[in-house]
């Protein structure tokens, strides 16, 4: 589905740079990963999955309770302890195509890059611009794992 995201999502960068942190999700935490894409894979209808990825940008780790809050500035949480930009990660406001699943565990990396390619032909089915970035969220809501998928769509 479309979804445009009004306001951007914001989390803190944490070193970890490989997709595993689903393995360690508790309830309280969430998640979020940026991966560029292999530029040839990302506007073919069929990607080959071994090459669809390309280097992952960041990891990104928020905790329930603590509220980042953006100021045309700086980025704070509400106890005022600012940051700059390169210790923060950001889901940007905008257009995107979404999927998610929920279940009683996050997903790994397998299942949730057959989720992507699955977005990808059906984004460009339907004739949309797709950017070249992916991101993953990991996140417990409603007594459930979920794990969301974003691709930016181009205007």
């Amino acid at each position: 589905m479309k979804l445009r995201l009004c306001a951007p999502l914001i989390y803190l960068k944490i070193d970890n740079k490989n997709d595993d942190i689903c393995k360690i999700l508790s309830k309280y935490e969430e998640y979020l990963l940026c991966f560029e894409l292999n530029p040839l894979q990302s506007r073919n209808i069929e990607p080959d999955q071994r090459q669809f990825l390309g280097s992952q940008v960041f990891t990104g780790r928020k905790i329930e309770g603590e509220n980042l809050v953006q100021d045309e500035n700086f980025i704070s949480y509400e106890t005022n302890k600012n940051f700059d930009n390169s210790e923060i990660a950001v889901l940007p406001q905008g257009l995107y195509l979404l999927v998610q699943r929920r279940s009683v565990q996050t997903l790994g990396r397998a299942e949730w890059l057959d989720m992507a390619i699955e977005q990808q032909k059906d984004g460009l089915w339907e004739r949309n611009k797709l950017g070249n970035l992916l991101y993953v969220r990991y996140l417990y809501e409603d007594r459930a794992f979920v794990t969301q998928v974003f691709r930016p769509v181009e205007i």
